[in-house]
């Protein structure tokens, strides 16, 4: 149901909370965590495609080098990356952070959705704010610049997290969930040192995707 991922797209960016509340239902009509319906992913892919654009724009790209970019973006940034996440959220929480009195384990598949909602955030602000405030107030010198840039990456990795532990905490069988907040402590670190240093994340990723693509 595209409208129904819709929805869950928008609950994303006001209130994730709502769309773990539809996980704990599917799993009680269902018996399932995991989502059975690839409608959320299809409207990410081309989320993700649309928003490359943007990028495409500022890097100034060819036409191979834009279907180049795209294929980076998703197969690595999105589906590569996001296994290696669900991965070990996966490994973690069915066998080291599991309550000691429960049999069940979580399905992998589930752990994957909550990268795919934890990282619908992250790539509006990143591949859709960040592009269209580029030339307006980051890509420059100053430490002003490097703190304007660098907070909407601080926003948009705090989001992935928050939206990460809203995943876990919302399985009754896990403990310890809490703890990856732990993550934005670190993250918030890094954000000050950044700024001191005067190092824009920014230009940074756009020297990166440039480099990789070989434009």
């Amino acid at each position: 149901d595209f409208q129904y991922a819709a929805w869950q797209m928008i609950y994303l960016l006001t209130t994730p909370s709502r769309v773990y509340k539809n996980s704990q239902i599917r799993k009680h009509t269902k018996n399932q965590w995991a989502r059975d319906d690839p409608a959320f992913m299809v409207l990410l892919s081309a989320f993700l495609a649309v928003s490359s654009i943007l990028f495409a724009v500022i890097l100034k790209l060819s036409v191979p080098g834009f279907f180049k970019f795209l294929l980076w973006v998703v197969f690595i940034d999105f589906i590569g990356v996001g296994l290696v996440i669900a991965g070990i959220c996966w490994y973690a929480c069915s066998y080291l952070t599991r309550r000691d009195n429960s049999s069940q384990t979580v399905e992998f598949g589930y752990s994957f959705d909550v990268h795919c909602n934890a990282f619908f955030p992250i790539l509006v602000i990143l591949h859709v704010v960040q592009p269209l405030c580029w030339h307006i107030f980051i890509d420059g010198d100053s430490r002003l610049a490097t703190f304007l840039g660098n907070s909407l990456w601080l926003l948009g990795i705090a989001s992935y997290i928050y939206i990460t532990f809203l995943g876990y905490a919302a399985l009754p069988y896990i403990r310890g969930s809490e703890k990856i907040l732990y993550l934005v402590a670190v993250l918030t670190f890094a954000f000050v040192f950044s700024v001191v240093l005067n190092a824009n994340w920014g230009r940074h990723l756009i020297n990166f995707y440039r480099y990789r693509i070989g434009e």
